[in-house]
């Protein structure tokens, strides 16, 4: 199984008050976000993390978090993941089952095979940013704090419009 999330902003004790998080303190929020990611991904699944994971500098402190989660845990780079070595990977494309998606960070205009109606998932937004056709803010601010499904992303996005660039056949 697929999972997607974003922005969980580990070590990270600004984004309680930035974003409002309904938590008293980083250790509350560090412990309900690892919490739910343990609530719904199983030991086999594969989860796409877009960026924002750890707020350090130091990689041994995030494979640490890490190391607590289910899954095999893939990261890409965002805004302050400063833990990442530079040349890592900020997008990650897949086609899965009749889907092709497209994970980055940052919400793009236009991505890989939008004009197929790809699907664009995306954080850095925290849940502020309306979507445009086939995107959806998969971080955990407009998630409940949780990762989400590829299943729940199906769902959400089939009732979605056609990206602006979709060419009919």
């Amino acid at each position: 199984m697929f999972w997607f999330t974003a922005d969980e902003h580990y070590g990270h004790k600004n984004i309680l008050k930035y974003t409002n998080r309904p938590f008293s303190s980083i250790v509350e929020m560090e412990d309900e976000l690892i919490s739910r990611h343990q609530e719904v991904v199983k030991k086999g699944d594969f989860v796409i993390h877009a960026g924002d994971f750890m707020w350090t500098n130091k990689r041994y402190v995030a494979e640490r978090f890490l190391e607590k989660l289910n899954g095999t845990n893939f990261v890409l780079k965002g805004s302050h993941d400063n833990w990442i070595p530079i040349m890592s990977p900020y997008i990650w494309e897949k086609q899965i089952q009749q889907d092709f998606i497209v994970v980055c960070h940052y919400a793009m205009r236009t991505w890989a095979r939008s004009h197929y109606n790809s699907w664009q998932l995306h954080g850095h937004s925290h849940g502020g940013l309306n979507p445009i056709g086939k995107q959806y803010d998969i971080g955990v601010d407009n998630n409940n704090f949780y990762p989400i499904s590829y299943e729940q992303l199906r769902i959400i996005i089939k009732d979605k419009p056609n990206n602006f660039n979709f060419i009919k056949k």
